[in-house]
């Protein structure tokens, strides 16, 4: 599976976790678990990992059930170090990197609201294997592992690494990028807009999410610089409704919270400018129309699904334009200016007045971004 642009591995000082002394029965037991899944995997036997993987689930599970335990709490950072340990090895063969790299992100993201070291670890896991497998391989990998955050506890935790491994693996795809996109932005957004369900708007975690979902962001726009023509165009059009989608989400989730949602939303609307989406296009749904033409002129059936709240995100913008010179400045646009057209052409105003009405009124936003419009 390393066979794209995965990167050769530097030696490592690191020692094989199997040589680290330790009295913890827990730790030993993991020990010798690795050692028999990388002498299986070696002679073509990968049922091991399925032990493995059964083995460290076992550990986060009670960790999660033992929040205030601070030797389950020890435990799982201790699991998740050595197996990072041994990871790093040197002496640690490709075929075995590999066959764990299917189940070990999943594996390692369950530990991710436990702690701040347990959610480093967990991205440093992430991180190893994008560095030394195929990326392509990786991504799908990726994003099975984001779709399966149905019944996970703290759901809004365990997809936190995942979302930055997507974020960092793209940027590491070196062919056929819009099909890679297309195909994981789907995933990512039903995930966001299924997991942001459950935060209130002063979780922590909720701003840490969104973030995190920003970086993927940045990521798409990255790989729109390596493309050109129809093919650039049309990556656009993905970035764009991404933007919007995720807009319209942070809007929802943390709208009432207006100063702390006021960084974030300058971030999604300094990619306005980028994408080719004005303040006027935006209100009146026609930037959201064109963009749009394209997803349904190609069929894309699956990917329409997941923009449920694009006209919403898009009226919204323009509203936060109205509440903060800084995004509005962002944005790169001019909300009385915008004013000023849309009272001048009846077309337009109908248009505005229809967008604000269907997705911005009766719609759940927060009562304080809509009194922010009378």
């Amino acid at each position: 599976m390393a066979t794209e642009t995965s990167k050769p591995r530097e030696p490592s000082s690191s020692s094989s976790s199997s040589s680290t002394t330790t009295k913890n029965p827990l730790i030993l037991h993991l020990h010798e678990k690795l050692s028999s899944c990388s002498t299986l995997i070696e002679s073509g036997d990968e049922k091991s990992v399925a032990e493995l993987v059964d083995f460290i689930d076992s550990v986060s599970d009670s960790a999660v059930s033992n929040h205030e335990d601070s030797d389950e709490q020890g435990n799982a950072v201790e699991v998740l170090s050595e197996t990072h340990k041994f990871l790093l090895s040197p002496s640690l063969d490709q075929a075995v990197i590999d066959a764990l790299s299917f189940e070990l992100p999943k594996a390692v993201s369950k530990f991710a609201g436990l702690s701040n070291e347990c959610l480093r670890i967990a991205d440093s896991i992430i991180d190893f294997f994008i560095e030394n497998c195929s990326p392509r391989d990786m991504l799908p990998i990726l994003c099975e592992a984001l779709d399966s955050w149905n019944g996970m506890v703290h759901a809004y935790d365990y997809v936190a690494p995942l979302l930055s491994g997507i974020s960092k693996v793209l940027l590491a795809i070196q062919r056929r990028h819009f099909e890679q996109v297309k195909v994981a932005v789907p995933v990512i957004l039903n995930v966001l807009k299924a997991v942001s369900s459950e935060f209130s708007a002063r979780d922590t975690e909720c701003m840490n999410l969104f973030i995190r979902a920003l970086g993927i962001a940045d990521s798409i726009r990255a790989i729109c610089a390596k493309l050109e023509g129809r093919v650039l165009e049309k990556l656009r059009d993905v970035l764009s409704s991404y933007i919007l989608q995720i807009m319209a989400l942070l809007s929802l989730v943390l709208g009432c919270e207006i100063p702390r949602c006021l960084p974030l939303v300058s971030r999604l609307s300094e990619f306005f400018p980028f994408c080719g989406l004005s303040y006027l296009g935006l209100i009146t749904g026609s930037d959201v129309d064109e963009m749009t033409r394209t997803f349904v002129a190609e069929e894309e059936d699956d990917y329409m699904r997941c923009l449920s709240y694009i006209k919403h995100g898009a009226a919204i913008s323009v509203i936060w334009g109205h509440i903060s010179v800084d995004v509005a400045r962002a944005a790169g646009g001019d909300v009385s200016t915008v004013k000023d057209e849309i009272l001048s052409n009846q077309t337009e105003r109908w248009q505005a007045i229809g967008m604000f009405k269907a997705h911005i009124l009766i719609c759940r936003f927060p009562l304080g971004i809509k009194e922010t419009c009378h």
